[in-house]
């Protein structure tokens, strides 16, 4: 082929342009990162309750459904973690534990139904079935 351009007449391509001829164009476009945001969770003993739990975690679909604790905060009867790199532009779902066991967020942007037995593991009862708690991931 490259014998037969040299005989067309036409110019020959030099071999660093046939490369870059062959890259698709969005490889070589920026890579843009997508975007991602950070959300603290924080659960508070509830009133009434002196009890302190063993253990609250938080899971749900951007830990990959692994436990990640929440630590107490001195001087208040609440628990946190800041979770960073959540990915933006979604719908998670997640649960918070106590002791083990699936406990209510007040803070939720709304509940779900859970989907997969990774979900429906740490569904919480409610009146109208098990549910799960949603986080919508907006960033700026």
């Amino acid at each position: 082929m490259l014998h037969r351009l040299k005989n067309s007449g036409l110019p020959e391509v030099p071999p660093l342009r046939k490369a870059a001829l062959a890259t698709p164009a969005l490889a070589r476009l920026p890579v843009v990162p997508k975007p991602t945001y950070a959300k603290v969770f924080r659960w508070r003993l509830p009133a009434g309750q002196t009890v302190e739990p063993g253990s609250v975690e938080v899971i749900g679909s951007f830990t990959d459904w692994q436990r990640v604790p929440l630590l107490r905060e001195s001087g208040r009867d609440s628990w946190a973690a800041t979770l960073p790199d959540i990915a933006g532009h979604r719908t998670h779902h997640y649960m918070l534990l106590v002791d083990g066991l699936p406990a209510a967020d007040k803070n939720c942007d709304g509940l779900a139904v859970p989907s997969g037995p990774e979900e429906q593991q740490y569904a919480l009862a409610t009146p109208r079935g098990p549910r799960l708690f949603m986080l919508f991931a907006q960033t700026k």
